[in-house]
């Protein structure tokens, strides 16, 4: 109790006439502004308010307040500096709506560019002032007062400007307390505007990683255990989202659908259309559509959601464990890699058609089959991993990717796409990933036959 009581005792004040702190400050009027004593306590409690961790918005409506009460004035706006547009913006201007100007124009460019105080007594012969927010509301601007704003890093915030004084125009004690009063306006805005960048960074953070989260959930959580067969996926976004997406799942007995699709960029907007051609695609499947029917039907609908700068490059095709054979459409996805395991060549296959969400009817001469042997592979790479470049420009390629398949393709296939990896990290000195990759690996086991081959029956 003891220890309470001195606090107390320590944080009371005595203003002028021996007033407690709270007695003083409801009392104090504006105009007092002018007394020296008076003004250092106006000030002082200004700088009290605007300590407060206000939001932005709320922020730049208490300097306005203080502002308007400081100065004695009708009207108050603040001025924000936006460095990317080079303009100025409002977000509070009593009486008017916000508006954006570049930032060399008009009194605020002035002002800002000088980094001085510019007192106009007639608002009206001033060529650099703007009537035109008096004309569309009705207001008449006599006198102003523009302040500029400078962070405590000497960056500059904005300009306030203060508008007709109640009595009279702006004089030099104005000035003076407009200056002392904008100190501690700038410093505040500035850190309103860090903590608001801040909760923006954590909030798009905390989007991302849920965004990132789904995505990663529509990915195969586990490779299918087919008879005969060695499959494997994998995928590294270059953003927390990424515009890759690989799948595989059984139809029947001895069918599996294959699915690589590539949208173009990445990040949130891609990981989206991806993942729309992933869900699109396995309801497909759950209706019985052919191959053709599902990836036309998959092209139309990206023609009519996706943006005419966008498009999705898509490999679709079925594993028939019993005939051995890969059956395929291919828009514009590349590289398709067949890894032939009796000659150990590697030979790269053609795109069927162009990439989907381009044009409603898709040129092209319709599926092509891909014939397993024993030991041979079918890699589905996406461009991220042969485009993959270093500081000369030089890419990874298409031949190093082949010779990778033929020296490591007895490997599992787990262990053929880390191999891959790092083969590019080694080539690109591990250079910062500019492209997602994404591989997918089918793999006929060598000794496994069937009654489709001839043994058995």
């Amino acid at each position: 109790m003891g220890l309470s009581l001195i606090r107390k005792e320590h944080t009371i004040r005595r203003f002028p006439d021996n007033r407690h702190e709270a007695e003083w400050f409801m009392s104090v009027r504006p105009e007092q502004a002018h007394d020296h004593s008076s003004t250092a306590m106006w000030i002082l409690k200004i700088a009290q308010d605007l300590a407060r961790p206000f939001p932005l918005n709320r922020m730049l409506e208490e300097v306005v307040r203080v502002a308007c009460a400081a100065l004695r004035a009708d009207r108050t706006t603040i001025w924000l500096h936006d460095d990317e547009t080079s303009e100025f913006y409002t977000e509070v201007a009593i009486g008017i709506d916000p508006i954006r100007i570049p930032s060399d124009r008009g009194l605020v460019g002035a002002c800002g560019s000088s980094r001085e105080v510019i007192n106009v007594p007639d608002c009206q012969s001033d060529p650099r002032f703007n009537p035109t927010v008096d004309r569309e509301t009705g207001y008449r601007s006599r006198c102003l007062l523009s302040v500029p704003l400078i962070g405590y890093d000497d960056s500059l915030i904005g300009v306030m400007q203060v508008l007709n004084r109640h009595e009279g125009h702006f004089d030099d004690a104005d000035i003076e307390t407009a200056t002392a009063l904008s100190a501690h306006c700038a410093v505040a805005l500035q850190r309103a505007q860090m903590l608001e960048e801040l909760l923006v960074k954590r909030r798009l953070e905390h989007e991302l990683a849920a965004a990132r989260q789904i995505q990663r959930g529509t990915l195969p959580q586990e490779m299918p255990k087919i008879e005969g067969y060695e499959i494997f996926g994998w995928n590294k976004p270059a953003e927390e989202t990424g515009g890759d997406t690989y799948d595989i799942h059984q139809k029947d007995e001895h069918l599996f659908s294959l699915l690589l699709a590539d949208a173009t960029g990445h990040g949130i907007g891609p990981a989206i259309s991806v993942t729309q051609v992933r869900s699109m695609l396995r309801m497909c499947d759950l209706m019985g559509c052919p191959l053709e029917e599902a990836f036309e039907g998959v092209n139309r609908q990206l023609v009519a959601d996706l943006p005419s700068d966008r498009f999705v490059t898509v490999f679709l095709g079925q594993l028939d464990t019993h005939l051995h054979r890969v059956r395929y459409l291919s828009g514009g996805q590349g590289p398709v890699l067949h890894y032939r395991a009796d000659t150990d060549k590697v030979e790269f296959l053609d795109s069927t058609t162009m990439p989907l969400g381009i044009l409603k009817d898709l040129p092209g001469s319709g599926p092509r089959n891909i014939d397993l042997q024993p030991g041979d592979i079918v890699a589905l790479i996406t461009d991220g991993l042969v485009e993959a470049a270093r500081e000369d420009g030089e890419q990874f390629g298409d031949e190093r990717t082949a010779a990778c398949l033929r020296e490591y393709g007895h490997h599992p296939m787990s262990e053929l796409a880390r191999i891959l990896h790092e083969q590019v990290l080694e080539f690109n000195h591990h250079a910062r990933q500019d492209d997602d990759i994404t591989v997918l690996l089918v793999k006929r086991q060598p000794g496994y036959a069937t009654k489709a081959d001839g043994i058995g029956t």
